[in-house]
């Protein structure tokens, strides 16, 4: 719900907007149930009257988050979406982000632009490989992060076995919020530690809707199989006596990670998690610009780039940058300069993205996303602002491990074919290189995983009518950019070929890290030692 103001947009009032906010990133290993827990909340906030993916993923189609084709056809998420709604009042800015390794630099992004994280562990499974990793991403960026342990309905490791693996994990102290009555695959309710009722669930029409809820005694329930209750008891008492309660102060300095247990799919627990990130989630704060000065949340506008997209809704065929409001108020239709070229910026075009529909921009606060449609020249990690300038740090990008010459199939077609891997290159869902030739046998396609090559050749023939061919992979596993000061001496050497991104740095790709780390210690001012 935007929120009328005058043209003046006191201190006070953007403050106050900002408390309203909270702004954060699901993340997961594939198949944890993070599409799933996203429309259960959007479900829960009557964004929508039907859940679909909980029906499984037959009708993945109705995801109001995977819009994508490859990811409709394959049933994961492969791109990051965002979700805008309302509930108890306060604005949630949902980022549904991409569980699957080979898009690690899409969910990096959206991680830049969160206040924290809600890491999603798959009850049978634990704390997976890419869990690991996008945790340490979050670590990094110093995010705050709420562990959700989903698919409690289905069978599972035990629940303090599951509190172990997250702290081994994440070196953050697990505390339970609340503690699942029943063992994994037999989902009873939720009780509160320490309390001698529990939430008990039942779940209707098969997660589509929500599931009914009763407050009932636990000792006198007759529906529990005998010693549940006191085994949940039993549990959550442990869990407390080991690891204490819940400290607002520490979730946010990140030593603890407070846990709560979900089954996404029948919605069971989706409110109190809901509920538990409107009370003790962190709201935005002011953010620290390139030269390390905060920008103070009451300041001028302010807005960082952090994705790029196209072709998500093929009614329009427009691309979107996608902004997260640091600062001040963003008013539709506002002057807005770009941070690194001081050009103007139209923000004629603005939305708030629920999924693959949109709603009109007409006032936006910090921590909000807005869409801004068919604006040229902006690239991801770009600033854009109003009144007193300001930059805030760019975006790192990964160094691709994979390689593929890409051969456009029809010549007629050439233009469609540049234009298309320009807009790819420049949303950052792969990354194009070229030999010094200009690649007359074809541009190479760099990526950090093999699904980003079916994605953007996807991409290529249904958005832009291109038929592509992809060359067998090249032999090489790594790359690094270095400077073009440096050309003469990185091009002789063997098992390395120098390839140049668009703007015409170079790039040394290597065979395999014994060779790259002979280069490292031959041209260490090239070539830094990875730390």
């Amino acid at each position: 719900m935007d929120t009328d103001l005058d043209t003046t947009a006191p201190h006070l009032k953007v403050l106050e907007e900002a408390t309203r906010r909270r702004t954060f990133a699901v993340i997961s290993h594939p198949d944890a149930g993070k599409s799933t827990l996203t429309e259960a909340m959007a479900l829960h906030a009557h964004v929508m009257e039907e859940a679909g993916v909980t029906h499984g993923k037959a009708s993945r189609a109705a995801s109001i988050s995977d819009w994508g084709e490859v990811e409709r056809e394959r049933g994961i998420s492969i791109t990051s979406t965002a979700l805008r709604f309302t509930y108890q009042d306060l604005v949630v800015n949902l980022l549904d982000t991409p569980g699957h390794s080979d898009f690690s630099e899409d969910t990096y992004r959206v991680l830049t632009a969160v206040d924290f994280a809600v890491m999603l562990v798959d009850a049978a499974k634990g704390m997976e490989a890419q869990t690991r990793k996008l945790f340490a991403a979050c670590r990094r960026l110093g995010l705050p992060v709420v562990t959700v342990i989903n698919k409690w309905d289905r069978p599972g490791l035990e629940a303090l076995e599951l509190f172990d693996e997250i702290q081994d994990a994440t070196d953050r102290v697990p505390v339970a919020v609340n503690w699942p009555v029943g063992y994994a695959g037999r989902f009873e309710g939720l009780l509160e530690p320490g309390a001698d009722r529990y939430l008990r669930h039942e779940v209707v029409a098969s997660g589509a809707r929500l599931a009914r809820e009763e407050l009932v005694d636990g000792d006198t329930d007759p529906r529990l199989e005998p010693g549940l209750w006191d085994a949940a008891v039993e549990g959550a008492g442990i869990a407390s006596a080991l690891n204490g309660t819940f400290d607002p102060q520490s979730f946010l300095d990140g030593a603890q990670t407070p846990v709560l247990f979900t089954a996404a799919a029948g919605n069971i627990g989706v409110r109190q998690l809901l509920d538990f990130l409107m009370q003790h989630a962190p709201s935005p704060q002011s953010r620290k610009d390139e030269a390390g000065q905060l920008r103070a949340l009451g300041a001028d506008f302010s807005g960082y780039v952090f994705k790029v997209q196209a072709g998500m809704n093929p009614s329009h065929r427009d691309q979107v940058a996608f902004v997260r409001v640091n600062s001040g108020v963003f008013r539709k239709g506002m002057r807005l300069r770009h941070a690194q070229s001081g050009r103007p910026v139209s923000s004629k075009y603005a939305h708030h993205l629920v999924g693959r529909g949109r709603e009109a921009a007409t006032a936006s606060w910090p921590g909000d996303v807005v869409g801004l449609v068919n604006v040229t020249g902006l690239h991801v990690g770009d600033t854009i602002h109003d009144g007193a300038s300001v930059t805030f740090p760019g975006m790192p990008r990964f160094d691709p491990e994979r390689f593929r010459v890409v051969r456009n199939l029809d010549a007629a077609h050439h233009k469609r074919f540049v234009k298309g891997l320009a807009q790819l290159e420049e949303e950052g869902a792969i990354q194009t290189l070229r030999d010094a030739d200009g690649s007359p046998g074809g541009p190479v396609l760099a990526a950090v995983g093999e699904l980003q090559f079916e994605v953007a050749t996807a991409r290529l023939r249904h958005e832009f009518g291109v038929e592509v061919a992809l060359d067998a992979p090249m032999p090489y596993d790594r790359s690094r950019p270095f400077p073009s000061t440096g050309i003469d001496r990185v091009a002789p050497l063997s098992g390395v070929m120098v390839l140049y991104r668009p703007g015409g740095e170079p790039v040394a790709l290597f065979q395999d890290r014994w060779r790259l780390a002979r280069v490292q210690e031959k041209l260490p001012d090239l070539f830094p030692t990875d730390s």
